[in-house]
């Protein structure tokens, strides 16, 4: 394993000085995006958060992005912005892929969500392969 790998994980597992900082994070909703092949961060995958709406069944975009270094993407939303309702994340993993000279079986992973309560903080998180994914409701 080389060493840079090894810094780059010990980065993400031990995240010096970013728990605080996410702590106090103003932003109510965050992800992060992990290649679980590799065990690094899912770094400068594209992204667009979405809201439902449901009078026309149509869903809105809020915001695009792409994740930094560390496989996340923050300022996705602003707390005057997050309002309950249903939420869609759609991560472009074909083109993730295909950068690292790679195929996959999932062209994009889209996660979909309710917001009941916009105090609290929610993180939807992706643990990413080329075949497979995975999330689940993070703090």
């Amino acid at each position: 394993m080389s060493e840079n790998r090894l810094q780059k994980l010990k980065g993400h597992i031990v995240a010096e000085n970013k728990s605080t900082a996410m702590a106090g994070s103003p932003n109510p909703l965050t992800t992060h995006v992990l290649n679980i092949a590799t065990g690094l961060p899912g770094s400068n995958m594209a992204l667009c958060l979405y809201r439902h709406v449901p009078s026309t069944d149509a869903w809105t975009l809020i915001t695009t992005g792409t994740t930094n270094d560390d496989g996340r993407c923050p300022g996705l939303i602003t707390k005057e912005q997050f309002t309950p309702g249903v939420y869609r994340i759609h991560f472009e993993t074909a083109q993730y892929w295909e950068s690292m000279g790679e195929t996959c079986f999932y062209p994009y992973v889209e996660i979909v969500f309710t917001i009941n309560d916009p105090g609290q903080k929610y993180h939807v998180p992706l643990l990413l392969s080329r075949f497979s994914y995975s999330t689940y409701r993070g703090s």
